[in-house]
């Protein structure tokens, strides 16, 4: 057994990872935009009949060319405050996306079941200055499982997300635990170098005193024995708590868990 304490504050370090990332200048809270590129030319700016509409910034502020050979950017962007000019753009497709700078504005292309799309961040948006953190239920050592990997060599799933692609994820494991004497699985994605696992799931609580997307965990690495930490309360809002622009995965069947976890972060308050 853990001790409490220790895990308390085990859980409150992560807490504060977990604050300081979405705090980011790229970060959940200052996503201002998700708008779809269209091939050829894609005009960007705050006007009316702009492509691409700017939450602020110039009329026209520039262009993202769609060519067979990837996104090219031209216009009033920098990089690293350099200016610009007929920059081709790497997707989070090919990993790190690349960013443009627009005084406050952070822009990317991503790729989304083969479709591009413009990702844009506010730096200064109000929902990240009056961040003051996340309700949440207290942390529980009952909610911490020495749980068993159960490797799936080979498998995919087909996970849903928000704007209604399907897209296929290899699973490299499922997750067993054991809640009041009944045995639960969760499917996993994959989460780490080291094997940890990534699980998507929903449970009894959504739609009231969570999201109703269901919520977000990862796993820490299998052990020699075969067992893995499953900790609930670590167990995370996704993306779209914070924004409309995200595109989160949903929890497909197998993942809905038929009991309440009470534990990990719970609805953020109305402001």
């Amino acid at each position: 057994m853990i001790d409490s304490a220790a895990h308390r504050a085990e859980v409150a370090a992560w807490r504060d990872g977990r604050y300081a990332a979405l705090r980011r200048d790229t970060g959940w809270l200052t996503l201002a935009g998700l708008d779809w590129l269209k091939p050829g030319v894609n005009r960007l700016g705050t006007a009316a009949d702009a492509d691409v509409r700017l939450p602020d910034g110039p009329a026209e502020a520039g262009t993202i060319t769609v060519t067979v050979g990837g996104p090219i950017a031209d216009g009033d962007f920098t990089r690293d405050g350099r200016p610009i000019h007929g920059l081709r753009l790497d997707t989070d497709a090919a990993g790190e996306p690349t960013l443009l700078e627009l005084g406050d504005l952070r822009l990317c292309v991503i790729e989304r079941g083969g479709r591009l799309a413009v990702r844009t961040w506010d730096t200064a948006s109000a929902q990240r200055r009056h961040f003051d953190g996340i309700d949440h239920w207290p942390v529980e050592a009952a909610w911490r499982f020495r749980a068993r990997y159960e490797a799936t060599p080979g498998a995919t799933l087909s996970v849903p997300d928000v704007i209604g692609i399907v897209e296929e994820r290899a699973s490299p494991a499922t997750v067993a635990f054991e809640v009041a004497g009944e045995t639960h699985r969760l499917q996993g994605l994959e989460g780490g170098p080291g094997g940890e696992l990534w699980l998507v799931f929903g449970d009894a609580t959504n739609g009231d005193e969570t999201y109703g997307g269901g919520r977000f965990l990862y796993t820490g690495a299998p052990d020699a024995d075969g067992r893995v930490i499953v900790d609930f309360n670590r167990a995370y809002n996704p993306p779209c708590v914070f924004s409309p622009y995200a595109t989160c995965p949903l929890p497909w069947p197998a993942n809905r868990l038929p009991i309440r976890v009470e534990a990990g972060e719970r609805l953020p308050e109305p402001r």
